[in-house]
């Protein structure tokens, strides 16, 4: 192996509110905290991190957790660091390419792509992809759920933490009564009005459920339902055999937390994606929309790997829940539920070995430095 690389420059783009902010915070801190790189965020709009990472501020970034994070990228004068992320594929700055063609050695160029289960990632990891201009060399780096891929992000005492969990302790601190033996799900989702449909099932429905909405969620869905009468933390929204409970939007470092106090739950993007799975708990993906639905073919390839070895009859009634929250049909996704919700205790065995199979993979960071240290 080669040299380790001392600093790293990671370039996002706010697309999906929080969650390119969200990818390219935990990476960045993983970089630096666990292989101690020098790290650089850049970020075209620091607010919504700002909302994920405590001491960030909305408008100009600032040093957080040994993370440098800065408004842009500026085209000031600029030093090129060992490594460039180029997240999403947003590109890089004219300026900068001219200054990485004119240096003496440039930096490793990592074009750090979305997501996807789909057969074409491992085809595409590792993939050059020389900058049309100039030429310079990158290379893209495909996340995802084989050894062929780039993995997926994990900190290395996550599954640790989440088995020594105090669920009680955590429920308290958000104001919920663990001991009312409620079902508790997180509503953690796009905007979507097949929500209400969802809403009035778990209201009309024989077990209590308890439904966890962070602020600023679902406000549309939750404002037809409740009449106007929006809850806010604190002043939950009760009707029948449903409370809707918000809940304030908590930093990233919490989100793991909030999961494992949860029987289930909705989330959306990429990073709460990966999160839930790593939590071994019962969820639906809602994938962000895409022009032509290319979301669904992303959410079949997944439910494809995920389900495999499943249940034919559970792994059928995940699927009809989480094809018709993404088809944003609110009659067919009550009417999947019940399906759903009983299929959560009979995959119990099913989640744990997924997550201890993408576990024993090479982390997404790890893999990252691994590869660029043989370069260098």
């Amino acid at each position: 192996m080669g040299a380790r690389a001392k600093s790293w420059e990671i370039v996002c783009r706010v697309v999906d509110n929080y969650g390119d902010a969200g990818v390219a915070w935990r990476l960045a801190r993983q970089l630096a905290n666990e292989h101690g790189a020098r790290t650089t965020l850049w970020i075209d709009d620091p607010a919504p991190l700002a909302r994920l990472v405590p001491g960030v501020d909305p408008t100009y970034g600032g040093s957080v957790d040994g993370v440098e994070v800065r408004r842009g990228p500026q085209e000031s004068p600029w030093v090129p660091p060992d490594v460039i992320v180029d997240a999403f594929n947003v590109g890089l700055p004219a300026a900068w390419i001219d200054t990485i063609a004119a240096a003496p050695r440039a930096p490793e160029w990592i074009v750090l792509e979305y997501l996807s289960a789909e057969a074409w990632v491992e085809d595409a990891h590792l993939r050059a992809s020389p900058e049309p201009r100039t030429g310079i060399a990158r290379r893209y780096w495909c996340p995802g759920f084989t050894p062929r891929t780039g993995g997926l992000m994990r900190e290395p005492d996550l599954f640790a933490r989440r088995d020594a969990f105090s669920r009680a302790a955590s429920l308290a601190a958000l104001g919920v009564d663990a001991r009312l033996g409620a079902r508790i799900v997180l509503v953690f989702c796009y905007p979507s009005p097949a929500l209400v449909d969802l809403f009035d099932a778990w209201a009309e429905g024989d077990a209590p459920t308890i439904a966890l909405v962070p602020e600023g969620v679902a406000a549309d869905a939750l404002d037809r339902y409740c009449g106007g009468a929006v809850p806010h933390p604190g002043a939950p929204f009760a009707r029948g055999a449903l409370s809707v409970v918000s809940i304030p939007f908590v930093p990233q470092r919490d989100f793991d937390a909030l999961l494992w106090s949860c029987d289930a739950a909705i989330v959306r993007g990429e990073d709460s994606f990966v999160r839930a799975q790593w939590a071994a708990l019962p969820f639906a993906w809602h994938a962000y929309a895409q022009d032509a639905d290319a979301h669904l073919a992303k959410l079949d390839a997944f439910c494809d790997r995920y389900l495999d070895g499943a249940a034919h009859d559970h792994a059928g009634a995940v699927r009809l829940f989480n094809d018709a929250l993404n088809r944003g049909r609110g009659g067919a996704l009550a009417a999947a539920w019940p399906g759903f919700a009983r299929a959560a205790a009979g995959l119990a065995s099913h989640r744990i070995a997924w997550a201890e199979r993408l576990g024993a993979q090479r982390d997404l960071a790890s893999g990252l430095v691994r590869y660029v240290a043989g370069k260098l």
